[in-house]
């Protein structure tokens, strides 16, 4: 019998990919999500080709496996594919402590953050509005 199918959650012209528990604060993750939202996916590439952050290289890989779900499971031109979302998330924190002077201890945290890449194919009619 069996559970039935799940609705799918994105229209038919969008795919995406998800990242989740990269070694990075959100904070610091969302300023090169923000760098690549409503471009084209090849200048979104080259951008994180050739930033300097080192987060950079996971999304890029997160963006290039969006862009081959659009192709392979839902049959859409990459040619014509754009960064239509990009958002971050918070995940689990890790809490360690630092030794300091008298005894003493600090907290440090080490959080992780959840990435999640959509790109949607626009038509060419709306390239050239």
């Amino acid at each position: 019998m069996g559970k039935a199918k799940a609705e799918r959650r994105l229209s038919e012209n969008e795919a995406r990919a998800v990242a989740r528990t990269i070694r990075v604060s959100p904070q610091k993750l969302n300023l090169v999500a923000q760098m690549i939202r409503g471009k084209k996916v090849d200048a979104a590439l080259a951008d994180l080709t050739f930033s300097r952050k080192r987060i950079a290289e996971t999304v890029k890989k997160t963006l290039e496996s969006a862009i081959a779900n659009a192709e392979n499971n839902h049959d859409l031109d990459v040619d014509s594919l754009v960064v239509a979302e990009a958002y971050v998330g918070k995940s689990i924190t890790m809490k360690r402590f630092h030794a300091r002077g008298r005894g003493r201890a600090s907290r440090v945290e080490k959080p992780f953050s959840h990435l999640t890449i959509v790109v949607r194919e626009i038509a060419a009619i709306e390239e050239a509005a």
